[in-house]
């Protein structure tokens, strides 16, 4: 979690980028990134050295080359000079300078052509407007513990939190121990192929790599599943070529080399270079309401008839996944009980035509400051052929914040998301949460019997959290999938008083009241 001291920090940082001049948030965070992509060169250009003079082998790959960038006088700048380790402790003009004028131009040519970096990367502009600002915003970058993969999330996430516009932007916004629930929950695999049509800064794509590294570390052994991991496991589709390159920049910084981020409007163009090509999807697409009929893609009017984008949206995640494939997606509540034809139809597909596993309200202000909107997150897999017998439904009541505008964490950090954890003496070991920290935090809840949703939960009574639907039950509703159709509430049984000892208890208490008031006036 962001420390109080880093939290000041970055406020400071902030409040300068806009007293320098630059209005929008995204670009404060667009060259904030740059900065901490420059610094996660060096820190794997270093690593490379380290392991070749361990080894006694030669470096694998030299990030910055020998020699200088030939622009400028002199033959220009030495790429080594170009190093965090070495730019940090230049003087503010000479800083800018280098920024500026060598920096940048090796940003944006230092990848292979055809790669997403290189793509997203043509278009990067150093903006920030003073040698002082660069200095300070340096210096905060140089002190984060980059050690820590989580640090990168924790800062993306404050200042994410910051953007003010949030119908506009806040939407890219996933709080990440969301994502990590439902990363948890599809347990991703070596083999898979993974998408993201509307990934914004690649969120899910960070937290599958994570979980894939955590759980599967042999996967980077082999040179095969390497290079899968590397160039054909990851592919995030956005709009906005400043999310492309925060995202571009992101996945790099998480160690994938060469990830397929790439500029599309999923809801409008075709897709038939990628329909059956994905074996998990995970998203939190923005749903802005309804398009023009013309500008949806007539593939996806095939699947639904629809103006509406998150109905789109779901007949797109169908239309990417290959049979077998699964999904974890996140819907506004009005998709699993809206009455219109096409609500019905896109829902009686997933129960009939594939196999809808489970459903997982959440609370209504976890996407809070931005939106206080009901969501839930959809749990299928695609077949073709059908295979629901069950569904799974899970209420999600709390996630570890408060659920108001400020979202305070309500236990420590490492007691937050679906599995606690603590570092101790290098390396992490699980925690569990009592009933008093479950009851604050239901995500590992949502886990361990997601788990066991074929099993026990089969079991449990509808008057539970969690509870197993049979898939005729749902048929028989239309096809609703809100859980309060499902859910059965235990009313306790109340013991009141007869009515006529409370009658002689007001008549005594206004007799009462009548003589005190008798004595008053004698008094007076």
């Amino acid at each position: 979690m962001i420390t109080g001291e880093l939290r000041s920090k970055i406020d400071a940082v902030w409040n300068a980028f806009w007293a320098g001049g630059i209005a929008n948030p995204l670009e404060v965070i667009e060259q904030i990134t740059y900065l901490l992509f420059m610094r996660g060169l060096d820190d794997a250009e270093q690593l490379e050295e380290n392991r070749s003079t361990r080894t006694g082998q030669s470096m694998r790959q030299h990030i910055f080359p020998d020699g200088k960038d030939g622009i400028g006088a002199n033959g220009g700048v030495a790429y080594a000079d170009m190093r965090w380790s070495r730019l940090k402790n230049k003087d503010a003009a000479t800083m800018f300078e280098l920024v500026s004028e060598h920096v940048f131009p090796f940003l944006r040519t230092m990848a292979e052509d055809g790669t997403a970096h290189a793509t997203h990367m043509k278009g990067a502009r150093f903006t920030i407007p003073s040698p002082a600002l660069l200095v300070k915003v340096v210096d905060l970058i140089d002190k984060l513990p980059m050690q820590h993969r989580d640090t990168k999330g924790d800062l993306y996430e404050y200042m994410l939190s910051k953007i003010a516009s949030a119908g506009q932007n806040g939407q890219f916004r996933t709080p990440r121990h969301i994502i990590a629930l439902m990363v948890e929950m599809t347990a991703p695999t070596p083999k898979d192929i993974i998408c993201d049509p509307a990934c914004g800064t690649c969120g899910f794509l960070v937290a599958a790599g994570e979980y894939l590294r955590d759980n599967h570390p042999k996967l980077f052994i082999d040179q095969e599943s390497r290079d899968h991991f590397n160039e054909e496991m990851f592919h995030g589709f956005d709009f906005d070529n400043t999310m492309l390159r925060i995202g571009s920049m992101n996945m790099t910084l998480h160690g994938v080399e060469d990830p397929d981020i790439r500029y599309k409007d999923s809801l409008s163009q075709e897709h038939a270079d990628d329909e059956d090509r994905y074996s998990l999807v995970l998203a939190n697409p923005p749903f802005a309401g309804s398009l023009d009929a013309d500008q949806v893609a007539k593939d996806l009017q095939a699947i639904v008839k629809t103006k509406k984008t998150e109905l789109l949206f779901m007949a797109l995640f169908l239309k990417l996944l290959k049979p077998g494939g699964r999904a974890a997606v996140i819907v506004p509540d009005g998709v699993l009980f809206g009455s219109s034809t096409a609500h019905k139809e896109i829902r009686r597909m997933l129960v009939e035509d594939h196999r809808l596993d489970g459903i997982v309200k959440l609370p209504s202000g976890v996407f809070r400051p931005y939106a206080g909107v009901s969501t839930a997150i959809v749990l299928f897999t695609k077949t073709n052929s059908g295979g629901t017998e069950h569904v799974w439904f899970y209420d999600c009541q709390a996630d570890g914040f408060s659920l108001d505008d400020k979202r305070s964490a309500l236990l420590p950090g490492e007691k937050i998301g679906p599995t606690p954890v603590h570092r101790e003496a290098g390396h992490f070991v699980n925690l569990t949460l009592n009933d008093e920290e479950l009851a604050r935090n239901n995500l590992p809840d949502i886990a361990a019997r997601w788990a066991n949703r074929n099993g026990e939960e089969r079991e449990r009574p509808r008057t539970a959290q969690s509870f197993c639907v049979a898939k005729a039950d749902i048929a028989a509703t239309g096809y609703d999938l809100s859980i309060n159709r499902y859910k059965e509430v235990v009313h306790e049984a109340q013991e009141h008083r007869p009515p006529k000892e409370i009658i002689a208890e007001l008549k005594a208490l206004e007799k009462e009241i009548a003589e005190g008031l008798v004595e008053l006036e004698a008094m007076l």
